[in-house]
């Protein structure tokens, strides 16, 4: 089958290598260009950018360039809109890690977690021009542990769209698309705002802020901070991990220690 694939982020790479494993001919790439990261502002191609690199692979950043009439179109985690002359050249799928019709948009799995759900689903789906509206072919349940992380998500997000596009892949027509059902519930994109703690919230709901976004800022003693590890233990919250501003990260021990015996004053 000639397949066209649409992705940008890590977590999308085991799944475009089970397609190209699975032996199918990948016509082309398309992923986001290359932008500035880190402090020097290095420009760094996406992770499926350099993926398909390492495959010698046709690599394309503008969807303006697309004129390819494949037999299928595979898109996760692009980022991009998709216009007629995509939509139109062959069928078009998707990989969304959520039980659509809730949390259709941008960051499914970091609601999720956010929200402190404990179940969730890999959908694959078809591709249509309202937003993560399209019928299902494929939907898999997994469970979402109470210290899972977005990275561990998506790991489990991998390896299980990984294996649904490997089997709809082999044999399309054995799946038959059904429409969603219910009210869909529709997330955003998280800014460096959503990560400001809120000491005032309980310490389940801080805990989930935490591991949903990698980190939450706050004050401690003065110190501006980055808490970026949690627990919950018998009810409370316990700090893993911690980097005060200009410094690289550490236990929580050793930045009490730093303390020297001061009573510590969280967001203050």
């Amino acid at each position: 089958m000639k397949i066209v694939l649409m992705g940008t982020n890590d977590f999308v790479v085991p799944m475009f290598d089970a397609v190209l494993k699975a032996g199918h001919e990948i016509v082309a790439v398309f992923t986001r260009a290359p932008k500035p990261v880190g402090r020097k502002q290095v420009i760094t191609p996406s992770p499926v950018h350099v993926w398909a690199d390492e495959n010698k692979l046709p690599v394309y950043t503008n969807i303006k360039d697309y004129n390819f009439s494949p037999d299928m179109v595979v898109v996760v985690s692009y980022g991009v809109i998709l216009r007629d002359n995509v939509l139109n050249s062959a069928p078009c799928i998707n990989i969304h890690p959520s039980d659509l019709p809730k949390y259709r948009g941008p960051s499914p799995i970091r609601t999720a977690i956010f929200n402190g759900d404990k179940k969730s689903a890999v959908c694959l789906m078809q591709i249509t021009p309202e937003m993560d509206a399209g019928d299902v072919y494929m939907r898999r349940e997994f469970d979402i542990g109470e210290n899972d992380t977005n990275t561990d998500v998506e790991k489990i997000v991998s390896k299980i769209g990984a294996d649904m596009l490997t089997e709809y892949l082999a044999n399309p027509s054995a799946y038959k698309a059904v429409p969603q059902i219910g009210e869909p519930t529709f997330t955003h994109k998280f800014t460096s705002d959503d990560e400001i703690i809120d000491w005032s919230r309980g310490a389940i709901e801080i805990h989930n802020q935490i591991r949903a976004l990698g980190a939450g800022r706050t004050k401690i003693n003065g110190i501006d901070v980055k808490i970026l590890g949690t627990r919950i233990e018998n009810g409370e919250l316990k700090i893993l991990k911690i980097q005060p501003a200009g410094k690289k990260p550490m236990d929580w021990k050793s930045f009490v220690n730093g303390l020297r015996g001061v009573d510590i004053e969280f967001g203050k």
